[in-house]
């Protein structure tokens, strides 16, 4: 469990592999002080296991089925990546409830400087737009925020300079992928209501 608040912006060190699965070298020292082998760990919003542990780097594998369902295959040596640890027992949930179970792909279809800060649009795959609310949280790459604009293609964030300082976001242009999670409790009332309308007996 996470909650979308990013602890370190690490840089990929290496991508090895392919179409059947990669091998990632994440240097991120700030995290890999505190990780255990076997810990889990989200890097831009998906959560992987850490199955190597360096002095200053992760190593993690995915599988064809992460990287089908994430923007995880379009990394490079060099890339940049939001990286937050898995929540502790007794440690503050700063931003919402993140599983790091990515739902699907965005694209960034604008960017626009506002005030100190930036307003960014993404589109959103249809059948993940309908778990989205206006003033409700989305997780982006990682980042739990708050949904400033709602329309029937997508939505827009408004990010404050500590967001763009502290995360990947602040690289985004146009064109670009990025992981979206939903909030997961909109995905839990959508299923007990469906089973509740289904089992309801019809009137007679």
């Amino acid at each position: 469990m996470f909650t979308g608040i990013v602890r370190e912006v690490g840089v990929v060190a290496a991508v090895a592999g392919g179409e059947a699965g990669v091998r990632l070298t994440v240097a991120a020292p700030v995290t890999a002080s505190g990780i255990v082998l076997g810990g889990s760990v989200a890097i831009s919003g998906v959560c992987l296991t850490a199955v190597g542990i360096g002095d200053r780097e992760l190593v993690f594998e995915a599988v064809p089925e992460t990287l089908a369902r994430t923007s995880l295959g379009s990394l490079v040596a060099g890339s940049r990546v939001n990286i937050e640890p898995a929540l502790l027992a007794g440690e503050p949930l700063g931003g919402h409830y993140v599983q790091g179970h990515v739902d699907g792909v965005g694209t960034v279809r604008s960017v626009t400087p506002e005030g100190d800060g930036v307003r960014i649009g993404f589109t959103v795959p249809a059948d993940l737009l309908r778990y989205v609310a206006f003033k409700g949280s989305i997780t982006i790459e990682g980042v739990s925020l708050t949904v400033a604009a709602l329309d029937a293609t997508g939505l827009e964030v408004a990010l404050i300079p500590h967001t763009l300082e502290a995360t990947t976001l602040s690289g985004l242009v146009v064109g670009d992928p990025v992981n979206l999670e939903v909030d997961v409790l909109a995905k839990y009332v959508e299923r007990m209501t469906s089973v509740t309308a289904s089992s309801t007996p019809s009137a007679s």
